[in-house]
């Protein structure tokens, strides 16, 4: 009887065989009711398996499920349910968050979309049968004198929890008002302007009392007017003179909002009303001109304002118990539009996410260095607060330089910097048509938390998905 011996490559001897290399042998995952006859020989993943299921581990072929929600409220994670997404344009950012999107919506969350640039999120969001709402010169139009889902559910509410309501409602337009005159001058309101707004919407509150919100216009013509209860604000001391001084700036502010770049997206009553209890919604500002960068900055900065009140509106209802209490997803993309303008301190303001709020959010950029393009000391220290307070941090493909301006806040080892640097290459070349091979980086992404080790992860579509074609980006370039 012939010999076989076993080696580290195969058998030696008659009618053996051995091979050079050993191919890993396929992975699959299972439960211990499932495939409890092999339980005992299981192996622990290398990721965590809690959230939405992204794609597999880089590495080791697992599988790796991530979702801000999930990791925060189920696996605890992360410390608070905010993740900073940045990398290259066309590595997959939006695809990342479009899975997330979907995973949320099956979890019984409500991804709010709040301004769609290009339009990436209003296929997938028709998909899931949600809200589609238009804003754009000339489409869908938001009152930033509105008083939104916030101020609608005051008649729901007691006393004590409507003036609460009020007072906030009143703050989220002071806000909004005053950001739009920020972009306009692209300086600061200053501290007695804010003050003339802040008293301005109030005396417009009580005439408008009963009535449809009154419009910017209503505001304009008020601080024309100049009542005696508007003027003691001015310090005029009943001096008309002194009192145009005063206002006269805030006042040519106001009318280039309604009849300058803005067009007439903020100078008509309110189109865009969101649905809370819709599976998903996406305000499409698709229709904007992109190289009007002012405008698309007070559009984005608007759409965040109005869903956060919506949120808000939710959980005081919540609160009251009048309804349940829902969970949301926010994604806001194209952070950097606003950065870019100097209203970090607003973005802030409106947006900063309290961990009772039931609410999880994605910012997505393209640098970590957006947060330097501020001209104040003092923005570009809140600006990197976004990435700071970010439970995750997501990077896909990215130049060494990026790199090092975020190694001061996330750390890297050498093996991670290099493989951002790597997927960050452009794909190869090839002169055939039709057969451009993708960036080596293309669905490539890292997840960091903390100074953890970062999780490689390669985003895997589902058939399903790709049928669907709510994946593609480029559809224009292939239409």
């Amino acid at each position: 009887m012939p010999t076989i011996y076993p080696t580290r490559t195969g058998f030696r001897g008659p009618l053996a065989g051995r091979a050079s290399y050993v191919e890993a042998p396929p992975m699959w995952r299972a439960t211990s009711v499932q495939a409890c006859g092999l339980w005992p020989f299981g192996v622990a993943s290398g990721a965590p398996t809690i959230g939405t299921p992204i794609g597999r581990h880089i590495d080791n072929g697992a599988t790796v499920c991530f979702d801000p929600i999930s990791w925060f409220s189920r696996a605890q994670l992360i410390s608070t349910p905010i993740e900073y997404i940045l990398g290259k344009p066309g590595l997959g950012k939006s695809t990342f968050v479009r899975r997330q999107v979907i995973g949320a919506a099956a979890q019984g969350v409500t991804p709010l979309i709040l301004g769609d640039l290009r339009p990436d999120y209003v296929d997938v969001v028709r998909a899931l049968g949600g809200q589609v709402l238009q804003l754009g010169r000339g489409l869908g139009s938001l009152n930033p004198l509105d008083v939104g889902a916030l101020g609608a559910i005051i008649p729901q509410l007691d006393d004590r929890a409507a003036d609460q309501v009020r007072a906030e409602v009143h703050g989220r337009r002071l806000h909004m008002v005053a950001s739009l005159v920020e972009l306009v001058r692209g300086n600061r309101v200053s501290d007695h302007e804010e003050t003339i707004l802040g008293a301005a919407i109030r005396i417009l509150d009580g005439r408008f009392e009963g009535r449809p919100a009154p419009l910017l216009s209503d505001l304009i013509a008020l601080i024309d007017e100049g009542p005696d209860e508007l003027r003691r604000y001015t310090l005029s001391r009943g001096s008309d003179e002194a009192y145009r001084a005063a206002v006269d700036p805030l006042h040519l502010s106001l009318m280039a909002t309604i009849d300058g770049a803005f067009g007439d997206v903020f100078a008509r009553p309110s189109t865009v009303h969101i649905d809370a209890d819709a599976t998903a919604v996406c305000i499409d500002v698709s229709a904007l001109p992109l190289h009007d960068e002012r405008l698309t900055a007070a559009v984005l900065l608007a759409s965040w304002n109005h869903g956060f009140g919506a949120i808000e509106a939710s959980n005081k209802l919540a609160d009251a118990g009048v309804r349940v209490q829902k969970r949301f997803f926010v994604v806001m993309d194209e952070l950097w539009r606003v950065l870019r303008h100097g209203l970090v301190k607003r973005l802030d303001e409106m947006t900063r996410i309290n961990r009772q709020w039931a609410t999880a959010c994605a910012y997505i950029t393209h640098s970590s260095l957006d947060a330097e393009t501020a001209d104040r000391t003092e923005d570009r220290a809140a600006a990197r607060g976004f990435i700071e307070r970010a439970g995750a941090v997501v990077e896909f493909g990215l130049p060494r330089r990026e790199i090092d301006g975020l190694g001061q806040i996330v750390d890297h080892s050498s093996a991670e910097r290099r493989r951002l640097t790597e997927w960050s290459a452009p794909g190869a070349w090839n002169h055939a048509e039709g057969t451009q091979e993708p960036p080596p980086g293309q669905g490539k992404c890292l997840i960091k938390v903390g100074s953890r080790p970062g999780i490689p992860t390669q985003v895997m579509l589902t058939e399903a998905e790709k049928l669907a074609g709510v994946h593609n980006t480029n559809r224009r370039w292939a239409e």
